[in-house]
């Protein structure tokens, strides 16, 4: 029985020396034409020495013919060509389709040729030994139709994500319209008028502490003089599509409110979007705060926040701060920082401050950005901004809240040409380390990845893991102890001995 994971062997005819005992050279080419669309003659110097083209491609391939007596390593863009030499070189350690027993096929491996006009032609070849002096028989597959369907596969896949994203912003902007309406909505079930949804001021109005509003009838929440009424006004706004205003009494409440409705439809189903209205003078939900001079105002609240929080114009020049700017800056009292612009002190580079309020621009938004804050002396500390931009308001600005997260980072514990334990680590340098580090942390971590699976691959054999790698025994030995491998590092150990 086959396992999961691995490959199936090539299933051969039983008895071939009996059924092609006769077979000549020339029904062989025909054989080998029918069942791939490219097959190669290749021979031990991996010199093509004959094309042959099946009937579908012989056509729009026929540029193929050119390629006998090149290289076949010369046909594929560069980043295959190792791929063409590992099949020449297992081709030829393997027994020849001329000699004693059967010839066995290597597994596929898929190339890209280069052809003219910047065509590509992906080919999948499996390679068949044909004599004792190292030629091979490669015979491919046009990939073509099938890297279209992967490529069409992408599209609808990207399509997918963008509907995906702007169905997300619909409904993003949805809920803001539907929190920021002062009156009460709710949205019904048309049939049993049972509250599907509903907003922030429909739980002020009609919440009660013990009950939840979803799952009950709106009847429920009026007094029971108005129910009859709205029941009569909702079953007109489903069959007729809205209704009218209609005076209601809701309880714990003064006076009449208007209780209007209008049906849609949604995934086949009729729902009501159901309002309800304030009467004039009164306020618009129970439990709202009349504010009061006893509240704490919210510009009080922001500027004892421990986070410092800064509110610029748009091109980034302080109109105010809270105090725990000022703490983080150790500015002395006589010095402000009105007016100033907030790269002065904010950002590891100048380009940081671009990229903030392009993106704040841009997108409104902007979350978690990590950056460093610099104080009056000099010192930088770590830091994450979360900003806005505000530009309809009667002043367009940005605000920022910066946090300190320097206690949050973990000490530098490890020595400089350590390897950090995850991409995130690494994409985490970004702004801390140059381009140049960076890259040769990320050269270590795919160095030291590729040893342990080799050692996996080997069961631990150093010296099979070297041959896999390509490396010589001392080699693969000085990257263990650089990356401090665990394991038994004397095993096969060539100089464990000296």
């Amino acid at each position: 029985m086959q396992t999961h994971g691995t490959a199936a062997p090539h299933q051969r005819f039983e008895a071939p020396e009996r059924h092609f005992a006769g077979t000549n050279a020339d029904f062989l080419a025909r054989i080998v034409a029918a069942a791939s669309d490219v097959a190669l003659v290749v021979d031990s110097q991996g010199v093509i020495r004959d094309v042959s083209l099946g009937t579908s491609a012989a056509a729009e391939l026929s540029e193929l013919r050119q390629w006998v007596g090149r290289r076949w390593v010369e046909t594929v863009t560069i980043e295959n060509r190792g791929k063409v030499q590992a099949m020449l070189a297992a081709g030829a350690t393997q027994p020849s389709a001329t000699g004693l027993g059967p010839a066995p096929m290597m597994p596929e491996r898929q190339v890209t040729h280069a052809l003219s006009g910047g065509i590509d032609l992906p080919v999948s070849y499996s390679i068949v030994p044909l004599d004792a002096q190292g030629g091979v028989l490669a015979l491919g597959r046009d990939l073509r139709e099938v890297a279209a369907v992967q490529q069409r596969l992408v599209d609808a896949q990207q399509s997918m994500e963008r509907d995906y994203l702007r169905l997300r912003h619909t409904e993003a902007r949805y809920r803001l319209l539907f929190e920021a309406v002062d009156d009460a909505v709710l949205v019904l079930d048309a049939s049993s008028l049972v509250v599907f949804e509903h907003n922030a001021a429909a739980t002020q109005l009609l919440g009660d502490a013990s009950k939840r509003l979803i799952g009950r009838s709106l009847l429920e929440l009026l007094q029971a003089d108005s129910q009859s009424d709205a029941q009569a006004a909702l079953a007109q706004a489903r069959s007729g599509g809205r209704c009218e205003d209609l005076p209601v009494h809701l309880p714990g409440q003064v006076g009449d409110w208007h209780l209007s409705a209008s049906a849609f439809r949604q995934d086949s189903t009729t729902l009501l979007l159901a309002r309800l209205s304030a009467p004039q003078g009164t306020a618009p939900a129970k439990g709202a705060a009349a504010a009061g001079e006893s509240s704490p105002s919210l510009l009080d609240v922001v500027n004892t926040l421990p986070d410092a929080f800064v509110l610029t114009d748009m091109q980034g020049r302080i109109l105010s701060a809270n105090q725990a700017f000022g703490d983080m800056l150790q500015l002395p009292p006589s010095e402000s920082v009105l007016g100033q612009p907030l790269d002065r002190w904010l950002g590891r580079t100048s380009v940081d401050m671009s990229v903030l309020i392009g993106n704040l621009r841009q997108h409104g938004v902007l979350r978690l950005f990590p950056t460093t804050l610099r104080s009056g002396f000099g010192e930088a500390s770590p830091v994450e901004v979360s900003a806005v931009a505000v530009p309809d308001g009667r002043q367009a600005c940005l605000g920022f809240a910066i946090r300190d997260v320097a206690r949050r980072l973990p000490a530098e514990s490890r020595p400089s040409r350590q390897l950090p334990r995850s991409v995130e680590q690494l994409t985490g340098l970004v702004g801390r380390l140059p381009l140049k580090d960076i890259v040769g942390e990320t050269t270590d971590l795919i160095e030291k990845l590729c040893i342990e699976a080799a050692l996996e691959l080997t069961r631990d054999h150093r010296a099979s893991a070297a041959e896999m790698l390509g490396l010589s025994r001392q080699s693969l030995y000085v990257k263990l102890r650089r990356y401090g491998i665990l394991g038994d590092t004397t095993q096969d150990d060539p100089m464990s001995s000296n």
